[in-house]
């Protein structure tokens, strides 16, 4: 008997993780889907060329790039979770580095954008481990 309530008890903490991973992926959908709009905005409002009022060439590049990074990240998240997940990490350290880079090339202070990337990237940083695990929410036998 004992082993039977153990292993319920395995399964119940193992859904629970993939279930937990799931929503933290989920969070980190939403942050790309508004990234996507922000960058689609600027794109439909000033075209793929746009030179961002002057910044460098590498950066115009890099920021229009995201308008079809962000979004695909995204939709990986919900089909290939691994791949999506690895996406989302590489995008946001190298936009927050990136962004950092053109702060001080530029010599302006960070702006409130910045901060939420900045912020984006300690989220993914500290729990990247979680949205990694296998797994979506599904319902257990017997529930």
């Amino acid at each position: 008997m004992c082993k039977i309530n153990d292993k319920r008890k395995a399964l119940a903490l193992v859904s629970t993780s993939m279930n937990f991973s799931f929503y933290v992926r989920m969070v980190y959908f939403v942050c790309l889907a508004g990234a996507s709009v922000n960058h689609a905005r600027a794109n439909i409002a000033h075209g793929l060329l746009w030179d961002y009022g002057g910044v460098p060439l590498v950066s115009s590049i890099f920021w229009t790039a995201l308008t079809f990074l962000d979004p695909l990240a995204a939709i990986l998240l919900l089909v290939r979770p691994r791949w999506g997940v690895g996406m989302t990490v590489a995008i946001i350290v190298v936009d927050v580095l990136h962004n950092s880079w053109l702060n001080d090339y530029l010599d302006v202070p960070p702006s409130a954008a910045y901060y939420a990337q900045v912020a984006f990237l300690i989220l993914v940083a500290s729990t990247a481990k979680i949205a990694w695990a296998k797994g979506t929410p599904q319902a257990q036998p017997g529930t």
